[in-house]
């Protein structure tokens, strides 16, 4: 199978196995993003500057990529550095900047598990950018798989977590915090619906030009968060009086910051050598890792849903990657 087609990238079982461990270590990263930010809260809300937040994200991958390369862990092309090959990056960058600061600002309409649930709206953004884009047809079997995931995200929003002091389901703001029941604003579901379609386009977009070009991921991280980090500094620098660039930073906010750096170069990977659809179920899965991760830091017990949602992720999986 091709990599599109649900297929590893690379021969041989130890490839593969890094493979499988490289996708494992997203996932957990994904769905511990938004327990780990609830832990952040202080009185409710976020208290540092999320633009903050991305610029420091930025920074770390930036200097990671450009230690890859120092150290020579990825080889530098022969000849003069392509650099022409940057700019188409610069709207990566844009697309890229645009969805790491929504994502903060999601927190301040919504809990943390509304968010993770109906963040997998993107599931049909990307699919459809990537049929689009890249002119991949999907089977009946492939487009039955992500509806599932829909679904999925669907049951787990009926129900999947639930304060065991209140009716409601839904995380609270952190662990020694009231219970958060479930709530979205209007302004919250039209900034999800922009995060959604920015972020199919972003990741379809990203995937095309990173197959394209024929330069070590290093590189053209490189080229990428290089554009990510002079954006978020002018985005920074802009965004008016607020707290000070570190005021209000924790060691879970530290640990947001990490993590979303580490993810962010293993989501390239994916990019490069798998599929944006590869992406999604990555996103999907998260959801038992954010249910898990909720009810041992925020005090919840999981439900009949989230077993339910777990089941039709599953189902998901093996429909779309198994043999056919």
């Amino acid at each position: 199978m091709s990599v599109e087609d649900g297929g590893s990238p690379g021969l041989g079982r130890p490839r593969q196995a890094r493979w499988t461990l490289m996708l494992l270590l997203s996932t957990a990263m994904y769905g511990a993003h938004a327990p780990l930010l609830a832990l952040c809260h202080v009185n409710g809300r976020v208290p540092f500057r999320p633009s903050s937040a991305v610029l420091l994200t930025e920074l770390t991958k930036l200097l990671l990529c450009a230690f890859s390369l120092l150290v020579g862990w990825q080889a530098w092309p022969q000849g003069a550095p392509p650099w022409r090959q940057a700019a188409p990056f610069a709207l990566s960058a844009l697309l890229y900047g645009a969805n790491n600061n929504l994502v903060i600002y999601l927190q301040r309409y919504m809990d943390p598990s509304t968010y993770q649930v109906l963040s997998n709206l993107k599931i049909g953004s990307t699919a459809l950018f990537y049929c689009l884009c890249l002119r991949h047809r999907l089977s009946a079997r492939q487009g039955l798989a992500l509806l599932l995931l829909m679904a999925a995200g669907a049951c787990y929003a009926a129900g999947g977590l639930q304060d065991p002091g209140n009716t409601l389901p839904g995380p609270p703001s952190a662990a020694a915090a009231g219970p958060m029941p479930l709530h979205i604003t209007p302004l919250g579901l039209l900034l999800l619906i922009l995060y959604c379609l920015i972020s199919g386009l972003s990741s379809v977009y990203t995937e095309l030009l990173m197959k394209r070009q024929r330069l070590p991921l290093a590189l053209q991280n490189l080229f990428l968060y290089t554009f990510g980090v002079l954006l978020n500094l002018g985005l920074h620098a802009g965004g008016g009086p607020g707290p000070g660039f570190l005021e209000g930073f924790s060691g879970w906010a530290a640990l947001v910051v990490l993590s979303q750096a580490l993810n962010g170069l293993l989501m390239s990977a994916v990019m490069k050598h798998g599929s944006s659809i590869t992406r999604l179920f990555v996103v999907s899965c998260s959801l038992v890792v954010n249910a898990v991760l909720s009810a041992a830091l925020l005090r919840l017990q999981l439900t009949a849903a989230f077993f339910l949602a777990t089941l039709l992720i599953g189902l998901a999986v093996r429909l779309y990657y198994g043999s056919r």
